[in-house]
């Protein structure tokens, strides 16, 4: 029998290297496409809860505010398969939770996240967060709470933005941390819209890490969030 030509040994390899890769490519860029863009008050569904500017009753944002089905939490990091570099985006809208809001400070706030229902765009990526890497069937969630009032400086008007910091601890699998990072927010009509994200190194709240296969992921990523709070 005759043998395979070293030549033809080499190419075989060679050639299954380059489906891969090129189908990777194919994948990341022309079939899945970019990544969702950042969460942002733009993000917000049309349709949605929301009022239009200056239908407020009052002038005031004094009380407690609760989530709307509006809002969205989820994680987004680097990875790179196969050589080729991609952003990997989970989602869920399965959030509860308050704010609270006394003259020109938020008092209080707290959102729990059920982990179970956040998604990406690929079921293999939502089975190993799922299993390995959250173990949401021991930790079903994860939840934010202010630990120090945020001085807005004055009642924020109908449509104007605000910037400040936001102290609190985060909770990620079991595992509780102090926390300070921006936050925008938004009064927008009947509505107070909160946007932002928190940096998380995944080794700091004992998270396994998420490389797995062919998937090279890095060691932290950002939990961003939208909530939208109504009356």
């Amino acid at each position: 029998m005759r043998r395979p030509s070293t030549k033809l040994l080499i190419a075989v390899p060679l050639a299954a290297a380059v489906l891969v890769v090129g189908g990777t490519w194919l994948y990341i860029y022309v079939v899945s496409g970019d990544p969702p863009a950042r969460l942002s008050f733009n993000t917000v569904p049309s349709g949605s809860s929301s009022a239009s500017p200056g239908t407020t009753s009052g002038t005031t944002a004094d009380g407690t505010w609760r989530l709307t089905g509006d809002s969205t939490v989820g994680y987004r990091v680097d990875e790179v398969l196969f050589g080729q570099s991609a952003t990997a985006v989970g989602r869920t809208n399965d959030v509860t939770g308050s704010l609270t809001v006394a003259g020109s400070k938020v008092t209080a706030t707290t959102f729990v996240v059920q982990m179970a229902s956040v998604s990406s765009d690929q079921s293999r990526r939502d089975g190993q967060f799922r299993n390995r890497i959250m173990s949401v069937g021991e930790f079903p969630t994860a939840t934010f709470t202010l630990t120090s009032p945020i001085a807005l400086g004055s009642v924020p008007a109908d449509g104007v933005t605000v910037t400040a910091k936001a102290t609190g601890d985060l909770t990620l699998r079991g595992q509780t941390k102090p926390v300070t990072f921006d936050v925008k927010a938004l009064r927008n009509g009947a509505t107070i819209q909160v946007n932002g994200s928190i940096p998380v190194v995944f080794a700091d709240w004992g998270i396994p890490s998420p490389s797995f296969g062919p998937a090279e992921v890095q060691d932290h990523g950002d939990l961003e969030f939208l909530l939208v709070f109504g009356r």
